[in-house]
């Protein structure tokens, strides 16, 4: 029997799951919150085999809203309360800045470039917020495939759809066309460069070959570091990109099942996916080889994943609603959380600062964690107000009052 969630005081205005609620966590209530010791749930066979963004996808998306900003929603607050009887003062508020809206289908990912916060949908569209009032600035990839994951880089966002293409656009100054394509990887000259030797093609099913530089099912992930791209797909292969050239590299038969996360750290990429595993790659000589494997529940699907302090910890959710987490390195991982965070799958982790995590699940919920001596996570809290899943969270580095912003 997993124990029981933390009590909770929901917003008191529905968010339907096509917005984004950005919310401000005030700090110094939370420093001085009690930390509840670590709950854990007893290790048993997981019904739940499959992603459930996979199982989520296919919702409504025939209608398209208008762009609202929800001033109205600005002064209200609600309430996370620790759990464990924790004193009033110990109570955070946690006040709206905003709802925003506008997407075609539900929102699929974020990511902050600069002065703008960024938002994508299964509808296909990108818009652009300027931070901090969050009035809408721009739009574009509209009509380019679903798009699953955002990443940037200086000036360039990398963009995965879901026809298995990562966009490449640029930020340019002319007012007319802020956000410019430039690129679509595979580019045109890899294409030419690998088309005409049969050894360069891969078989993904049967009677059906492809090139091995392509995906050949939908990108899920993207992240970047030291020079390189990395991206994973349904296809089950991690590629490697030079953000330079665009030019793909590398690409690894990663894992047994879709992968659903991706993080790049200090050299090291961990890999989240439908298998039950987190695996660590490191890059040997030219090529990336297998350095670790951190092993989920049986019949679970892994679907996000963070790292912390250097590589030190790493956690990873679950799509049995439960969070794990190991501390260790290259060689040697051990397991020093696992517990029951959501009443069902986790869909998104984000860090906070440097002790907070934050979990975002399809019960449309977000619960707020501490990291405590050894790694282990105590529960500060819980925000509602979503009508739908969460699938994806951003924390800001933007202070206002004294608080974080968190979308």
């Amino acid at each position: 029997m997993a124990p029981p969630f933390p009590p909770s005081i929901p917003f008191s205005s529905p968010i339907t799951h096509r917005r984004m609620a950005l919310s401000l966590c005030n700090q110094h209530p939370l420093s001085d919150s009690p930390k509840t010791p670590l709950l854990h749930s007893p290790l048993k066979k997981r019904q739940q085999k499959h992603s459930s963004e996979e199982e989520e996808e296919e919702e409504d998306e025939e209608e398209h809203l208008e762009i609202s900003l929800a001033k109205s929603l600005s002064t209200t607050h609600f309430k996370i309360t620790p759990s464990r009887n924790p004193s009033p003062e110990a109570s955070v508020s946690y006040r709206s800045i905003a709802v925003i809206s506008g997407h075609m289908g539900s929102v699929s990912c974020l990511a902050l470039c600069g002065e703008f916060l960024l938002s994508a949908s299964q509808g296909k569209d990108i818009r652009v917020w300027q931070q901090p009032d969050l009035r809408h600035f721009t739009r574009f990839g509209h009509g380019d495939g679903a798009v699953k994951a955002l990443v940037t880089v200086g000036t360039r966002i990398f963009t995965a759809h879901q026809d298995s293409r990562i966009r490449v656009w640029k930020i340019s100054r002319d007012p007319e066309n802020v956000f410019k394509l430039i690129a679509t990887m595979p580019t045109p000259k890899d294409y030419l460069s690998k088309f005409m030797k049969q050894s360069n093609y891969v078989q993904s099913r049967r009677n059906h070959k492809h090139l091995w530089i392509e995906h050949a099912d939908s990108i899920s992930c993207l992240a970047v570091s030291q020079g390189l791209i990395y991206s994973g797909s349904w296809d089950k292969t991690l590629k490697v990109w030079k953000s330079s050239d665009l030019r793909c590299i590398e690409s690894i038969r990663a894992h047994d099942d879709a992968i659903n996360g991706l993080v790049a750290h200090g050299g090291l990429v961990y890999s989240a996916s439908a298998d039950g595993k987190i695996k660590v790659w490191g890059k040997k000589g030219k090529a990336h080889s297998l350095c670790g494997v951190l092993q989920g529940h049986k019949e679970m699907s892994m679907n996000a994943v963070v790292v912390c302090e250097q590589g030190k910890w790493v956690y990873g959710g679950g799509s049995d609603g439960n969070v794990m987490g190991w501390e260790g390195g290259l060689d040697e991982w051990n397991l020093v959380c696992d517990f029951r965070a959501h009443s069902v799958a986790v869909l998104c982790l984000c860090l906070a600062g440097g002790e907070i995590l934050c979990s975002g699940s399809a019960d449309r919920s977000i619960r707020i964690w501490r990291r405590g001596f050894g790694g282990g996570l105590c529960s500060v809290g819980v925000v509602r107000g979503h009508e739908g899943p969460v699938r994806c969270l951003q924390a800001s580095s933007l202070k206002v009052n004294k608080g974080e912003m968190v979308s």
